[in-house]
């Protein structure tokens, strides 16, 4: 006869107590998760969710153009409230008077950006540009006139070099830190107490970071043998070395005006033409996608919305036409001009030569815009948005050798003229180099239907513009001297067939 077996009371113990330690670390395990999710959706809300922008902007064309978001705030975008107070606390660091203004900004009257800046939430509002910002011009036929606006012209008014540097100047300098900006911050706003926070401890200290890492590749802005590029210009391939392909800084330098982009359809790669001042890039749909990568700052997070936003961006530049003439034009001058047009101008601007690269020798400008670029550069940037898995046919891959010989359609609101704007005025280009200005004001916006120009000289051109001096690197006025040695009538009546243009 078998015994009954005995149970010993430790076993138990032992087991239940395993049981207990099991649903103990469950019960913690499941906490931790739970607290890992809550602090997830938390970081996802307040940093990365995106809320779409205001119907307002996205559902009129020229609005969005505006305004709209190209998705550079995620990377490239400044916290709204940094950006609002940025001004307040470094007056001394703005080109003048009058907040963001003072950078010659095209604003629209009761709009709470300029034009050209886009604020969207992503996780918080933030600030990025678009490309209005440079290619939204503005103009007034009297001098106490309303400005007109016309999206996709030249801007001509803004000073772009001024606002790369005040970004890094504030990051510098010490007064950017917690205390100050939440002090000036908590003038204009009140923030949730989480906001604050995040504000104090996160957010100021990221964006002093991210903006003292663009100091690296802004500083050849900073050396002292570069002159400013003055309003209405930019450096631009340098720009594409400098932060695309992280190039080195070299000695180049070539700011060139600000392009108009209307009717950019008319440029056809598969007719010989080219895009850019340069004659750099192949076609339209490679220029926008490498100036919206460049304001991104960033591989964009989505590959087939950014490639949306840009095919829309195409069909509104292309779709766009040249603003006519604001006053009057002398009917029989022009028809008088448009024969001499025919003769003297068209063989370059309404031929088969238009939109192609004509030698620079024959136009005998300054070769300094094309000494900023070449074939392995092109390469390079080719690679860099071919390994984002965009689709394009790129930069063109050989050495530069002139400049396009641009289409004219609204010539008359793209001054001042060549390439690097160094000429003020249509009557003046008509003049030999050396009867050109060699000093004048650029960025005032009242017009000069006389000389076919802005207003370059007296007290507020001097109060509004930057000083462009031809003897400065990347100023030459030399070249292009075509039609000036025609008589005086002829010229009066090519200006006439210009404005029409």
């Amino acid at each position: 006869m078998k015994s009954a077996a005995v149970t010993n009371p430790r076993s138990r113990c032992a087991r239940a107590g395993f049981r207990s330690r099991g649903r103990n670390l469950l019960v913690a395990l499941l906490v931790l998760l739970a607290l890992g999710a809550a602090g997830g959706a938390f970081a996802w809300y307040k940093f990365f969710r995106e809320e779409a922008q205001p119907e307002w902007i996205t559902s009129d064309p020229d609005m969005r153009f505006k305004y709209g978001s190209i998705g550079a705030e995620r990377d490239a975008g400044i916290p709204y409230w940094i950006f609002y107070v940025l001004p307040r606390m470094f007056p001394d660091k703005l080109p003048g008077p009058g907040g963001y203004a003072a950078f010659g900004v095209v604003w629209e009257e009761g709009l709470e950006l300029p034009v050209g800046f886009s604020k969207k939430v992503v996780g918080f509002p933030r600030v990025a540009n678009n490309c209005a910002s440079c290619h939204t011009t503005s103009y007034r036929t009297q001098a106490d006139a309303a400005p007109t606006f016309v999206p996709t012209g030249p801007n001509h008014t803004l000073n772009l070099w001024a606002f790369f540097r005040f970004l890094v100047d504030c990051a510098k300098d010490p007064r950017f830190n917690a205390d100050n900006l939440m002090a000036e911050i908590n003038l204009v706003t009140d923030l949730s107490f989480i906001d604050r926070l995040l504000y104090r401890f996160v957010i100021i200290p990221i964006t002093r970071k991210r903006l003292l890492e663009r100091e690296q590749q802004f500083a050849w802005l900073y050396r002292e043998d570069f002159p400013p590029w003055g309003r209405g210009r930019d450096d631009a391939m340098n720009l594409t070395k400098y932060f695309m392909i992280r190039w080195p800084m070299d000695d180049s330098f070539g700011p060139t005006d600000m392009p108009s982009l209307w009717n950019l359809g008319k440029y056809r790669a598969d007719q010989g033409m080219r895009m850019n001042f340069g004659g750099d890039s192949h076609d339209a749909y490679s220029v926008v996608i490498d100036s919206a990568l460049g304001l991104l700052g960033a591989p964009p997070k989505d590959r087939d919305e950014f490639l949306g936003e840009v095919r829309w961006l195409i069909d509104y530049v292309s779709a766009k036409r040249a603003p006519s003439y604001p006053f009057a034009i002398d009917t029989a001058g022009a028809e008088r001009g448009k024969r001499v047009f025919a003769v003297t101008c068209a063989g370059c601007h309404a031929s088969a030569r238009t939109g192609t690269v004509i030698p620079l020798a024959e136009i005998g400008t300054s070769a300094e815009r094309i000494g900023t670029w070449n074939e392995r550069a092109a390469r390079e940037a080719n690679a860099v948005v071919e390994d984002m898995g965009i689709e394009r046919a790129g930069l063109v891959e050989e050495p530069l050798r002139g400049y396009v010989a641009a289409f004219l359609d609204g010539i008359w609101l793209r001054a001042p003229y060549l390439h690097n704007g160094s000429v003020p005025s249509l009557r003046d280009l008509l003049e030999p180099p050396t009867q050109r200005p060699t000093t004048f004001w650029r960025g005032y916006d009242l017009y000069d239907p006389d000389r076919v120009g802005f207003v370059t000289t007296g007290p507020e051109a001097a109060r509004s513009g930057t000083l462009h001096n031809v003897a400065a690197k990347g100023g030459s006025n030399s070249g292009h001297a075509f039609g000036t040695t025609l008589p005086a009538a002829d010229k009066a009546d090519l200006l006439e067939y210009l404005k029409t243009l």
